[in-house]
């Protein structure tokens, strides 16, 4: 059993003991300490709090519990269902409401579920938002409603209708092109929420041609649900019959979309925000963001292609478009696949990405592949340094800095060095003993021997 607490929400395994899972009483505490954070610090006159989430087997139990606690904490609930991320970020801000929870466990496996925590904006905490939350739950710091104060529940199931209707009017999203283009498009969903709401933009923008694989939405994943290579042997298998133009790939709460080329080759996560930030920059010239541990294949795009300002954030979303919101940032977000497009709004949205990607693909001309040559070629690897418990994990960073002294370096989240045609980002898990290593060079051969030298040179530090 695991339970995770994090300033991104509480994520754990179903089943077990109270405080090692996410029993049911640690589903009422964490919403409970929630819902007293909001309470206190909402500058709203709204008492509603939004609920959504995905296909997962637990879905329904949490959901009942998380309704029911924010009931008897006083608040009106709106419940929109089966949604995806993006969407009931969005909803948060069209029902008004004061915040906003989404229930899910993203690309965990099915045994997990996690309560993601939204604040009126229906974006992510902030570190010290999520840290009080976490401090209101562990001294237990909440008073329930009386009876004739609890919340109420409403139902509204018109906000992925509503989500596409907004994705199909930004002014970049071109459906007389999409449709001239008569792609064929297939859609793996893992069958979660993206099952549903990915073939219903597709059809919106005017896409006739749609193959569904794992997109019913059971819950009961049809593969590991992380849209990585390793877990799309089936999409890519398809592609390989040459009978589709692109694949989407969706993780279960759709913030993230991956692409599969018409040759069955994958695109790659990280290009996925290099072709849409692209097309953007094409149409809208303006600063790009994403965090260290992303591909500096958008930075290439931003400043040499368009003489545009590109800036990293810190690793999570959070961190993102706060300084997509400092900068004026017209396109960013993470190299996970996780297009941020404030044109709409400041969150990863897998049904944007779709939709600029198959404009973008429209107009070009080109195929997917074709299309993918066209930008730098990177690759990222990624390894891990195990520690001891005992192991001072920042002093461990500090060393590795002095020692890299003499190149460029950024420590805004643990250290990045930056080489001429390469880089390396150590970061500390905030869950682990360990020290993540990513390291990217114009091959996967060339970042892996760089990944593997810097952590050599890591673990004689330590010693």
């Amino acid at each position: 059993m695991s339970l995770i607490k994090s300033i991104s929400g509480i994520r754990g395994t179903i089943g077990g003991r109270a405080g090692e899972g996410l029993t049911p009483l640690d589903i009422v505490k964490f919403t409970s300490a929630y819902a007293t954070f909001i309470r206190r610090t909402t500058q709203l006159t709204s008492n509603v709090i939004v609920v959504g989430r995905d296909a997962r087997l637990s879905g329904h139990m949490v959901r009942d519990i998380v309704v029911g606690t924010l009931q008897g904490m006083g608040f009106d609930v709106v419940d929109i269902g089966m949604a995806t991320t993006p969407t009931t970020e969005l909803a948060v801000t069209w029902e008004k409401a004061c915040g906003g929870i989404i229930l899910t466990a993203s690309h965990n496996p099915k045994q997990w579920n996690a309560l993601k925590l939204l604040n009126e904006k229906g974006e992510f905490l902030t570190d010290a938002q999520g840290k009080e939350v976490l401090r209101i739950a562990e001294a237990e710091d909440f008073d329930y409603a009386q009876v004739d104060h609890l919340g109420a529940v409403e139902y509204n199931d018109t906000c992925l209708r509503r989500h596409i209707d907004a994705v199909k009017a930004l002014k970049l999203v071109d459906v007389d092109a999409i449709k001239k283009a008569d792609f064929t498009v297939a859609v793996d969903a893992v069958n979660s929420v993206g099952g549903v709401a990915i073939p219903k933009l597709l059809t919106a923008l005017g896409v006739k041609h749609v193959v569904k694989l794992f997109c019913d939405p059971t819950g009961n994943f049809g593969h590991t649900p992380e849209p990585i290579p390793e877990n799309l042997t089936a999409v890519s298998d398809y592609m390989k019959q040459g009978k589709a133009d692109v694949a989407f790939v969706v993780d279960p709460d759709v913030d993230r979309l991956a692409i599969v080329m018409e040759n069955g080759e994958f695109f790659v996560e990280e290009y996925t925000l290099v072709a849409v930030a692209d097309y953007v920059l094409s149409c809208t010239p303006g600063p790009t963001v994403s965090n260290l541990s992303s591909s500096r294949a958008l930075r290439d795009v931003t400043e040499k292609k368009y003489h545009c300002r590109y800036e990293a954030s810190a690793v999570g979303e959070v961190n993102a478009t706060t300084l997509m919101r400092k900068i004026g940032a017209v396109i960013g977000g993470e190299g996970n696949g996780g297009v941020i497009y404030p044109e709409l709004h400041y969150g990863r949205d897998a049904l944007v990405g779709v939709a600029l990607f198959l404009t973008l693909l429209a107009k070009s001309g080109k195929t997917v592949s074709e299309l993918k040559r066209t930008y730098p070629q990177y690759s990222i690897a990624k390894t891990k340094l195990q520690l001891t418990p005992d192991m001072d994990v920042d002093a461990i960073l500090k060393a590795v800095e002095k020692h890299y002294a003499g190149e460029k370096l950024t420590t805004i989240d643990g250290v990045k060095i930056d080489f001429p045609d390469s880089w390396v980002h150590l970061r500390k898990s905030n869950t682990e003993p360990i020290i993540r290593i990513y390291s990217e060079a114009h091959t996967m051969e060339q970042a892996e021997k760089l990944g593997d030298d810097v952590k050599h040179i890591v673990q004689s530090l330590c010693k």
